[in-house]
């Protein structure tokens, strides 16, 4: 069975293999004789994107860079702006100001990189017009609180921004953009990553009105959200920018795979509610002793005030329904080193997980009512905190099983 720090060294191995300098730097080495004269970096990866593309590219016209404040580092050459996640705030509305007014005085004669990582929907609020940021954090807060996957949110969002939904290539116009992207999407839809700035709507404006009535948020959300996501359709993409996808959670997956070759790789991605992925993973234990690798993004229904996140939750309820029991060890972590509003990457959790929370005074179930995974965890020693990564491919997992 691996231990801890054999669990946290291969969780390493793909972060690093989602290392965005890298990809960035390969990607622009072949861009070089098309150099941009605008490069705009945004999301969770964005100091690291931007840095090795000026690193290679000739000196472009102007550069702006968007991330949160656990990933900010200076960029040389670049305008650093940073801004909150997963709730945007008034730093991100001025640095998607920033971007917009860049694009706009752009010509066809400039030419606009992009360079896309997880993060960015939040980061760059540019609420259509009579949105408020105020309304737009209360949207989030609404669908954080939900339970509707990424995919859901983004498309909720896409049409309440002017950058989301290809919007950043309508404002580009006539510039030719291209995009670099890291992928933070299972699948790696370009419409869903960062709220597909350079990519067309996930869905029609009617589609996302009849999602939301579906999933019964429709008169939670602000009345100016729902007066904007009952308008005319959006317009059509003037022109599909170049996309080219350099990082994803399968990749990251591979090199996984390639450090432990006695692993064996989940091929279906772990996904849906955390409550039925527990289930899974559970169910990947019974089936014998070994090392399982997957990767995903699951969603938590908010009922309580706790704190935590997705992987912590995830690592709890596994931690839950095999209490006791020995032989085995489990970890879930965000390869962005944050799970919701945590310093928490994820946890590392085995069969005493639960009677460690119990000796120092909690009680797991409890804690896990109140969406209170990072306290119950913190009681058990068991949260793995690894800062910042500067990277964001959604979250891997690990289960180990001894013989």
């Amino acid at each position: 069975m691996l231990s801890r720090d054999e669990m946290s060294t291969l969780f390493q191995v793909g972060v690093q293999a989602a290392d965005p300098a890298q990809a960035v730097h390969r990607a622009c080495t072949a861009l070089a004789h098309t150099a941009p004269t605008h490069v705009i970096a945004f999301g969770k990866a964005a100091c690291a994107m931007a840095s090795a593309a000026l690193n290679v590219l000739p000196s472009p016209r102007h550069a702006i860079v968007v991330t949160n404040p656990e990933n900010a580092r200076p960029v040389a050459g670049a305008d650093l702006w940073t801004a909150a996640h997963p709730v945007p705030d008034g730093n991100g509305q001025r640095a998607a100001n920033a971007i917009m007014a860049m694009l706009e005085a752009a010509s066809g004669d400039d030419r606009v990189l992009a360079l896309v990582s997880g993060g960015a929907s939040a980061l760059l609020p540019a609420p259509v017009a009579g949105l408020s940021l105020d309304d737009k954090a209360e949207v989030s807060r609404v669908l954080l609180g939900a339970g509707l996957d990424i995919v859901a949110m983004n498309a909720v969002r896409q049409h309440l921004s002017q950058l989301k939904g290809g919007g950043f290539v309508r404002i580009a116009a006539p510039a030719p953009v291209t995009a670099l992207i890291l992928s933070d999407v299972i699948g790696d839809d370009l419409r869903a990553i960062a709220s597909g700035p350079t990519a067309s709507p996930l869905l029609p404006r009617a589609e996302v009105v009849e999602l939301l009535h579906a999933a019964q948020l429709w008169e939670q959300l602000p009345a100016a959200a729902r007066t904007a996501l009952s308008r005319t359709e959006s317009q059509p993409l003037l022109t599909e920018a170049r996309n080219i996808l350099i990082g994803s959670n399968a990749k990251s997956l591979d090199a996984m795979a390639a450090a432990r070759k006695d692993a064996h790789r989940d091929p279906e991605p772990l996904v849906g509610d955390v409550a039925d992925a527990a289930q899974r993973v559970v169910a990947q234990l019974h089936a014998g002793p070994g090392i399982t690798l997957m990767g995903g993004e699951t969603t938590v229904q908010l009922r309580g005030d706790g704190r935590g996140g997705r992987n912590q939750e995830l690592a709890l309820r596994v931690a839950l329904a095999l209490d006791g029991r020995a032989g085995w060890r489990f970890l879930s972590a965000g390869t962005d080193g944050r799970d919701g509003p945590t310093e928490a990457a994820g946890a590392i959790v085995d069969g005493t997980t639960c009677a460690r929370i119990r000796t120092k005074g909690g009680d797991p179930e409890q804690l896990l009512a109140n969406n209170d995974s990072f306290a119950a965890l913190e009681l058990a020693g068991d949260l793995l905190i690894t800062g910042g990564t500067g990277t964001n491919v959604a979250d891997l997992q690990i289960l180990s099983v001894a013989k």
